[in-house]
């Protein structure tokens, strides 16, 4: 077949989980004999490639606004030649969805994955907010199959607007081989430090990690990785929270450097809430690394049992505590969350994608799509201001 992947950053991943979905599905499928066709935005690198792990590239330029980006790239893509003879398209955010009847109207059948509940993301005003929905809504509408990659999320579409999803997770990277070598390059030892990477915005809790951190008595330093691309004010904000003992290492793109940072680290925090299944807690867990996340329901359906989970900043303190005091048994618990995450495994997810192509190029979903609608309980919880899928409160 023919597919093209549409939507994201493009490839080589650097950025977030749809782009590492790209790569590891898009580079598998190749293998498999299929031609994909990858849409990318542009690098600060001036790569341009026209192909990577067998998969061929095609750069197009993007409105830089973070209102805009998104849509004016996926609208250049949509419309673009490379486009011609696909059979099947993945369209990647539900953010996307008002070009899906450019898609159809090319006569190509086209799944979207919707990734999370977006419009719950504080960097986005109720105007934005209020397009999420509606985004929502119309990738229901006019998709011809949903990709959910969590059962939050799958429940959520189904409870919203009464439409049927196909569960399709992320893949866990097991990581054994133990190198440290390159955390040297950083002042780094060996079970030593405390981990955190994340985009720095409200709704992944990085202010309150660091706050709970600084709020123990804990000794090992906290080295957090990442930064904020349009959040000057929110990245002020955590700083300013943290003391001495945190370690801010902006963007770490080495990724050898970055698995080693993940498979070395005494414990991972993990503060994401509106997504589903994401890549990031999936690395940390395979590779072993004892995690604290926040508690929602996507995380514990990730991790189960052996991981922490914080609803405050005291849970943050207590558990970071915790395991300086015990650093054994928590190495043995980071060892049994990676053996619960070795279920997500990127080729059984590979062969999911493959057969959702197969079958939207056959023509299985022409059947009438949901209306898009609310139903009138969701209605009623959005004018509440009641949100799911809903935080536990059972914090360990």
């Amino acid at each position: 077949m023919r597919i093209a992947l549409i939507g994201t950053r493009g490839v080589p991943a650097h950025y977030g989980g749809f782009e590492t979905a790209v790569e590891e599905v898009g580079r598998r499928l190749a293998d498999r004999g299929h031609e994909v066709v990858v849409f990318c935005r542009p690098t600060g690198d001036g790569d341009r490639a026209d192909e990577y792990l067998g998969m061929r590239l095609v750069h197009l330029p993007a409105l830089h606004r973070r209102s805009l980006e998104t849509l004016s790239h996926t609208a250049l893509s949509v419309v673009n030649r490379a486009m011609r003879g696909v059979d099947a398209a993945v369209l990647f955010n539900a953010a996307n969805s008002p070009l899906l009847p450019v898609i159809r109207a090319r006569r190509i059948p086209v799944a979207t994955h919707v990734d999370g509940l977006e419009w719950k993301r504080a960097k986005w005003g109720p105007v934005g907010q209020r397009y999420y929905r509606a985004a929502e809504s119309l990738a229901v509408r006019w998709s011809d199959a949903l990709i959910a990659d969590a059962q939050g999320i799958a429940d959520y579409y189904r409870e919203e607007f009464s439409a049927p999803t196909s569960l399709i997770a992320y893949g866990a990277p097991i990581l054994t081989d133990g190198e440290s070598d390159r955390l040297e390059e950083l002042e780094l030892a060996p079970g030593k430090y405390h981990l955190m990477v994340a985009r720095f915005e409200p709704e992944n809790h990085v202010h309150e990690i660091v706050a709970g951190y600084c709020r123990s008595s804990a000794t090992l330093p906290l080295v957090v990785v990442g930064s904020a691309p349009y959040s000057n004010e929110y990245t002020a904000k955590i700083h300013g929270a943290a003391d001495g003992r945190v370690r801010f290492l902006g963007g770490v793109w080495d990724q050898a450097q970055l698995d080693q940072l993940y498979g070395n680290a005494l414990t991972y925090l993990h503060g994401h809430s509106v997504g589903g299944t994401n890549p990031s807690l999936l690395r940390a867990a395979g590779a072993a690394t004892f995690t604290i996340a926040f508690d929602v329901d996507f995380n514990r359906e990730v991790l189960g049992q052996p991981a922490a989970y914080f609803n405050s900043e005291d849970d943050i303190a207590e558990a970071l505590v915790a395991a300086e005091e015990d650093p054994a048994g928590t190495q043995q618990r980071g060892k049994a969350l990676q053996e619960a995450v070795r279920r997500y495994d990127w080729d059984d997810v590979a062969g999911r994608y493959e057969e959702l192509c197969r079958l939207l190029a056959a023509g299985e979903f022409s059947r009438r799509r949901p209306s898009g609608r609310r139903s009138h309980t969701a209605r009623g919880h959005a004018a509440q201001g009641e949100l799911r899928p809903r935080r536990r409160s059972d914090a360990r």
